[in-house]
């Protein structure tokens, strides 16, 4: 489930602070209201989180993890390393 950063349109209260985040499922539409003190806030554009490889993965690596490892040989031959 995507985490969502809402901001209040007016001034914010001493209960919810202002913003606030929410684990929400995609199929459900966006707040409208804070659900402490019920005053109208909207959804904030944050940054969002990518996977990315610290390291490019070896052959040993992809040994370890089950795959099979193959060698080109000629034109369209593969063998196992």
């Amino acid at each position: 489930m995507p985490i969502y950063q809402y901001e209040p349109v007016e001034e914010g209260c001493k209960i919810c602070g202002g913003k606030f985040e929410i684990n929400r499922p995609l199929s459900r539409p966006p707040l409208t209201e804070c659900p402490v003190c019920r005053k109208p806030v909207k959804k904030c554009i944050t940054g969002f989180n990518t996977p990315h490889l610290t390291k490019p993965l070896s052959m040993t690596d992809a040994k370890k993890a089950g795959f099979t490892v193959l060698h080109k040989r000629d034109q369209g031959v593969y063998e196992k390393q």
